[in-house]
């Protein structure tokens, strides 16, 4: 249940992230680096704990 909620809040964050742009249309590298951050965060929590890939 916690690795659910874990991949739901990761997974929103690192959407939100990485497809924001600024009032210029740019992404900006803060929201570039996060969102990669929780998406690597999201990508481990499924494919090791949740599908027990490793």
């Amino acid at each position: 249940m916690i690795d659910g909620v874990f991949l739901l809040l990761t997974g929103a964050i690192a959407y939100h992230a990485l497809t924001h742009r600024n009032e210029d249309g740019q992404n900006d590298i803060g929201h570039m680096l996060f969102g990669a951050i929780a998406l690597l965060f999201f990508m481990r929590v499924l494919l090791v704990d949740i599908l027990g890939v490793w």
